[in-house]
């Protein structure tokens, strides 16, 4: 389960993104399965368009597409559990939708944001 803060990593090649590009390389492969909650997309689309512009949103979205990241959706149930977390965590509320839907799908969460760390006892994470 990829989080923004992965994603912003590795687009931007910044630290982190060897472990990330790594995790993309075996999802192209079919070693594994790269997953991104809508909701954490939408963070990776408004911060490049707020620090780079359009056209770099234009090229986030289009490098999405090609490396066969599986985007999920944000149903209620989620949304609901994602509430859930939320008011037991100090945690952004987009953050939450990345630790449900990795506790949905038994998945890691690959991130180097601080704000998981408080959460390591629920769910496997690749620390970025």
């Amino acid at each position: 389960m990829l989080d923004s803060f992965a994603l912003l990593r590795f687009f931007q090649k910044e630290s982190g993104y060897a472990p990330v590009k790594a995790v993309l390389e075996d999802a192209q492969a079919g070693r594994a399965c790269a997953m991104l909650n809508v909701i954490n997309m939408g963070e990776v689309i408004y911060t490049v368009q707020r620090r780079f512009g359009q056209q770099a949103k234009m090229d986030v979205l289009k490098h999405i597409n090609l490396l066969d990241i599986v985007i999920l959706p944000a149903p209620n149930d989620l949304v609901f559990r994602a509430a859930e977390l939320k008011a037991r965590y100090a945690m952004s509320f987009a953050d939450t939708f990345a630790l449900a839907s990795a506790l949905e799908h038994n998945a890691t969460i690959v991130t180097g944001d601080p704000e998981f760390r408080q959460v390591e006892q629920l769910v496997r994470i690749l620390w970025v």
